[in-house]
């Protein structure tokens, strides 16, 4: 685990870096006082975690986030600062988390346990949506036949549980179609291929169906989006506007969650 920390005082700086060695004993430690050379050091070394002091010298820790966000989508940005002003400045650019000065090892071990939280055990099924839309079962990604069934499933994940009919499935999903008997046709076969896909990794629990609709189970699986929408801070800072990038009938969802997360 690697650990960048600014702050342009350097008895804050020591303080921070002796609370995350306590906590952390083998995690490689990059602080500075300065937010240029921090982000030089970023360049060339991988950072889970940026420590940033909104108040420095230079540009200061939200231009610095900016900056860091550009080379390292993936560093969870958490900012410290003596000032509570700057949360909503913070939250806005969807800061994994925020603390106070002075800085105790209870609030710093606060925000790496939000960050490293074990997920669920018994959620073996996991599916990604910001990035594109995966499904992920005992860690290996499955693979559908034909994209239509994939798209299917993910059109019900963005649902949430509520049922679907197959009527607004297969409108959904073909948009300048006409609602003939071949096209019914085609639609029951891309839901039976769905189906039949997920009974193959023993996945099909997570599907609620009746003799016309459809719907997921949202408590059966873990899903970035729903994590999203509970108020993780992970599944926040993985947020790059980003949500199913490849259905435009996500388009919509995608810019409410831009809104909900800024």
């Amino acid at each position: 685990m690697n650990f960048l920390v600014t702050d342009d005082e350097f008895f804050q700086l020591k303080e921070l870096v002796s609370v995350l060695k306590r906590i952390c004993p083998d995690a490689a430690i990059f602080p500075h006082t300065w937010p240029d050379d921090a982000l030089e050091t970023a360049k060339s070394h991988p950072v889970d975690v940026a420590f940033l002091d909104i108040q420095t010298g230079g540009m200061n820790g939200l231009e610095l986030a900016v900056q860091l966000k550009k080379i390292k989508p993936d560093t969870h940005i958490i900012f410290v600062t003596g000032y509570s002003q700057y949360a909503v400045d913070a939250f806005a650019m969807h800061a994994t988390g925020y603390l106070l000065k002075p800085v105790t090892e209870e609030a710093v071990n606060r925000e790496l346990t939000f960050i490293y939280k074990d997920r669920p055990t018994d959620r073996r099924i996991e599916i990604r949506t910001f990035g594109g839309f995966d499904v992920y079962v005992d860690g290996q990604l499955i693979r559908f036949g034909r994209a239509k069934s994939k798209e299917l499933l993910a059109y019900l994940v963005d649902r949430r549980g509520l049922s679907v009919t197959t009527g607004e499935a297969y409108a959904v999903l073909f948009e300048d179609a006409k609602d003939t008997l071949s096209g019914k046709s085609y639609f029951r076969t891309i839901a039976h291929e769905m189906i039949g896909t997920l009974k193959k990794v023993n996945a099909d629990e997570i599907l609620l169906k009746s003799r016309n609709s459809y719907a997921v189970i949202p408590e059966k699986f873990d899903c970035d989006y729903y994590r999203f929408l509970q108020g993780d801070p992970v599944a926040i800072n993985a947020f790059q506007n980003d949500y199913m990038v490849s259905y435009s009938w996500a388009e919509i969802r995608n810019a409410e969650l831009g809104i909900h997360g800024g």
